[in-house]
């Protein structure tokens, strides 16, 4: 079974007693964890129950296909239903996951932690077909999914959060949920006082401006001025943080993906300004005259043509062998020094 997006709230909430085994997975490992999380306390109670909740990494699977069936059929000393974790999961688990969901075992829930898995991949084929199983996908908070964390984070804490606020956070979060809610999580305390119990722009600043997003953040805009030293330093600023190329590449690419969207509008007819106050969420009002100056030297067709530069890279830091880190300075400083290019 696959779940869309709508209903993947109600799943956690109240998963279906007969699905047996449940891949999570996507490209937003914090949400993956979040939501493993989430349903293994539905089910046992407590994350950390010995008696309860196992965790077997795939490869102890591979070597004995038993350990599996074992644990899905062992019962809980203290009563109630048990939880079965299974860790770097890949394909090379579908065989196996598959003969299980012939016949499953006992009563255990399965859960398989997944990661950026593609369409074509047999454990998502398998866990989307197959009536026992269930396939949840993780993607990086965006649009109103973003805005509800933020504003349900902050609530917790009693907590509001001014628009022109929210409207930075949109900018600065999202990529991870984990490290979303780990920003949030110190922004609330940094505005725990407040007047009016609200967040301000100047909290956002003070508590995630030194983040790694906020560095992305600068990385994409000294790319798109053409700042060829500004990029080189950004790079090299988020690398030293411990920032992924993959991590660093989407970030970028989210950049230029509204880049595009404006682009196209504009060539459509549609006025620059209405054209970025259409972007969701808005242009930051502090970042405005920058992106407008953008949008004069990448037009649509030059910002899909870096678009797809960027996949390409990505899909080349994963499959090519060659370091990601060169890969992708290459292709920042590729960008950055194509501004103010015809052709």
């Amino acid at each position: 079974m696959k779940l869309a997006a709508p209903a993947i709230n109600g799943f956690l909430a109240n998963p279906d007693p007969k699905i047996r085994l449940v891949l999570v997975y996507g490209p937003d490992r914090g949400l993956v964890v979040e939501r493993l999380d989430a349903l293994t306390r539905r089910v046992a109670g407590d994350r950390h129950d010995p008696f309860r909740v196992a965790e077997l990494a795939a490869s102890e699977i591979t070597a004995e296909p038993a350990r599996l069936f074992d644990e899905a059929a062992a019962q809980a000393l203290t009563g109630g239903r048990r939880v079965v974790r299974v860790v770097e999961a890949g394909d090379s688990l579908g065989k196996r996951l598959d003969a299980f969901l012939d016949d499953p075992p006992g009563d255990a829930l399965i859960l398989i932690e997944g990661g950026d898995l593609s369409p074509r991949s047999s454990l998502r084929v398998l866990a989307e077909k197959h009536p026992l199983a269930a396939a949840l996908p993780c993607y990086a908070d965006e649009g109103r999914t973003l805005e509800t964390v933020i504003r349900d984070t902050l609530a917790e804490h009693g907590l509001g959060i001014a628009p022109e606020a929210l409207e930075l956070l949109h900018g600065l979060l999202g990529g991870d949920r984990a490290l979303t809610r780990a920003e949030l999580e110190k922004l609330a305390l940094l505005a725990a006082d407040s007047p009016g119990g609200k967040v301000t722009t100047a909290d956002v600043l003070a508590s995630v401006g030194d983040s790694s997003a906020l560095d992305v953040e600068r990385l994409a805009f000294a790319i798109a001025d053409g700042r060829l030293d500004d990029s080189q330093q950004a790079l090299q600023r988020l690398f030293q943080q411990g920032q992924a190329p993959i991590t660093v590449l989407r970030g970028v690419a989210r950049h230029f993906q509204r880049l595009h969207l404006c682009a196209g509008r504009i060539g459509r007819g549609t006025p620059p300004d209405k054209a970025m106050a259409s972007l969701k969420p808005p242009v930051f009002f502090k970042h405005q005259a920058a992106f407008r100056n953008q949008l004069r030297a990448w037009d649509e067709r030059r910002a899909a043509r870096a678009l797809a530069l960027l996949t390409e890279t990505e899909a080349a830091c994963k499959t090519t062998g060659n370091p990601a880190q060169t890969l992708t300075a290459r292709l920042v400083l590729q960008l950055a020094a194509s501004v103010g290019r015809r052709g």
